[in-house]
């Protein structure tokens, strides 16, 4: 039964009607390859988006951070104290931490004058920033007490 050509309809068009029946032979490996084409088409079109990262020099003032050893109730006796002072994310100088056992109220405020004035001559610093609370057991002081009693009952621990 022949729908083509001279005998048929006389439609048959070498050009479109061998086309037609390939592309419907093989249209999943067709399309499969036209989305790939698709598919890398658009990738190169789309430009890759890229952010840009760039720092700003900050021009950070001299800070004095004021360390103060003491336990938790507000009440508590301050055990030490220390300073240090910072630009930015760079130290400075720091103050040697000083015990504040057997000082009174007045006597610690004396201490923290004499420290900003050595600290307003150097950098300027005028004032302390908020202070920072730290545990007694935390203190900087190598001949501390509390590390005695500290290494005394990691001692005793160990032998039960």
């Amino acid at each position: 039964m022949l729908r083509h050509g001279p005998q048929g309809d006389g439609c048959w068009d070498d050009k479109k009607c061998d086309r037609k029946r390939s592309h419907y032979r093989n249209r999943k490996q067709n399309n499969a390859k036209r989305k790939g084409n698709y598919a890398d088409q658009k990738a190169k079109k789309t430009p890759v988006e890229t952010t840009e990262t760039f720092s700003i020099p900050v021009q950070a003032p001299p800070v004095a951070l004021l360390y103060l050893y003491k336990q938790k109730p507000k009440d508590a006796h301050l055990h030490a104290l220390s300073v240090s002072v910072w630009q930015g994310s760079e130290k400075l100088a720091e103050v040697e931490p000083i015990h504040c056992m057997g000082m009174t109220n007045t006597q610690v405020n004396h201490y923290l004058r004499e420290v900003l004035k050595v600290l307003r001559d150097r950098f300027g610093i005028t004032e302390f920033e908020p202070p920072i609370r730290m545990e007694p057991t935390e203190c900087e002081i190598a001949e501390c007490p509390l590390k005695d009693k500290a290494r005394d009952s990691l001692c005793t621990s160990s032998l039960n």
